[in-house]
């Protein structure tokens, strides 16, 4: 755990950095290099996928720095998550391990299942992500993500992942898993930004001892095109900033922290990477979080093709 950022304490005794480095957009070339920046910069917490087609990398940079001495696998936290093809209890195992693999250090901190919605198994590899038919509409599975849930239970048995949890479910998916779990999820990785602050989904996780990590923290500024109002530049929160000496992403990674998120901001540039643990070492007024509350208005990533998918998440309030 790094000394500037607080760990957050999850429900079965283990503790994640209440900060990570985001992997979503860092592609297999250059995601080597980012992620060892990040844990030179003092990130302890990498957040992956097998969607993002670079476990390889990501394990490679980590390796690179135990064996340079700057971290011990102990100190760090790393997560990675179930695509929607492998939902098949059948699949599970395997694609579990095809992500240990290739990450390839020694175990994994915390997995989660990406999301409630299957999606056609067509195979391991990176290609057969997005299955379709004939007329470019997906190919759902109708597999229930609770089937899922009991084969991942059985990976944490196995010892080589620590944790496991959930993303982009919502609170009745989530009271359907906490039903039937013999081992409960200790996490929810959801979008959480000041245009989409989820309150009432973390009030509902934390109420059943359930993490949130907050994935598109700064509102996605590279893809907004669902309206949400991005936060970064507003003149009231630069002018935020500039009371505490800092940046408008630091105030928004502040805000998300106070709400009781873990952000996961992902960025290439190493000043800005640097720039984003920094916000432990100050606090925004009740006024300030009021301001920021200011900004809500609908998801970046609301996961069009998949509305039709009868697990679709976002139909209800949450």
């Amino acid at each position: 755990m790094s000394k500037s950022v607080p760990g957050v304490s999850l429900g079965n005794g283990y503790e994640i950095p209440g900060i990570g480095y985001g992997t979503y957009l860092a592609t297999r070339e250059q995601g080597f290099d980012l992620v060892k920046k990040a844990i030179d910069s003092g990130y302890r917490h990498i957040d992956t996928a097998f969607l993002y087609e670079n476990e390889v990398e990501v394990g490679e940079a980590i390796r690179a720095k135990i064996s340079e001495g700057i971290v011990k696998r102990e100190d760090l936290f790393v997560t990675s998550k179930l695509w929607n093809t492998f939902h098949d209890p059948n699949y599970v195992a395997e694609a579990f391990q095809r992500s240990f693999d290739m990450l390839n250090i020694d175990y994994i901190d915390l997995y989660l299942m990406h999301s409630p919605m299957g999606l056609q198994f067509q195979g391991y590899e990176y290609g057969d992500m997005q299955p379709k038919d004939a007329d470019g509409n997906p190919l759902y599975s109708d597999v229930d993500y609770v089937e899922t849930w009991k084969a991942m239970e059985k990976l944490v048995n196995s010892g080589k992942v620590r944790s496991i949890g959930l993303s982009n479910f919502n609170s009745e998916q989530i009271k359907r898993i906490l039903a039937m779990a013999e081992i409960k999820p200790v996490n929810n990785q959801i979008e959480v930004n000041p245009g989409w602050n989820q309150k009432k989904l973390m009030e509902f996780c934390k109420s059943h001892g359930i993490t949130v990590t907050a994935f598109g923290p700064m509102g996605r500024p590279h893809r907004l095109t669902y309206g949400n109002k991005s936060a970064l530049g507003d003149p009231k929160v630069l002018e935020i900033g500039r009371k505490y000496g800092k940046t408008d992403g630091q105030v928004i990674l502040r805000y998300l922290i106070q709400l009781g998120t873990i952000p996961i901001p992902y960025s290439t540039k190493e000043a800005r990477i640097t720039q984003n643990l920094d916000v432990f070492n100050f606090t925004l007024t009740d006024e300030e979080m009021q301001i920021m509350d200011g900004f809500q208005s609908e998801r970046t990533l609301p996961f069009p093709p998949l509305k039709k998918h009868k697990y679709y998440p976002f139909g209800i309030e949450f």
